[in-house]
């Protein structure tokens, strides 16, 4: 699934990446609102890693991401 099809579908998409990144909380993810690069800096923030690990697991959750996460 491309980020563009991520973010139009952010709402149905909040729960799968609170599972993938329990420290984020839902106001995190209401405010990133599917911007991939506010989301990343939110990751590091929350896991105090660098921007180049926080880039690697977005890229990796967007490769598992499929259409049966909008179900």
């Amino acid at each position: 699934m491309n980020w563009d099809t991520i973010q139009g579908n952010w709402k149905q998409l909040t729960g799968q990446a609170k599972q993938q990144w329990g420290k984020l909380t839902d106001d995190d993810l209401q405010v990133v609102a599917g911007h991939r690069d506010q989301l990343a800096g939110k990751i590091q923030e929350r896991y105090g890693i660098a921007k180049d690990e926080a880039e690697k697991q977005l890229k990796d959750w967007e490769d598992r991401a499929d259409d049966s996460w909008l179900k």
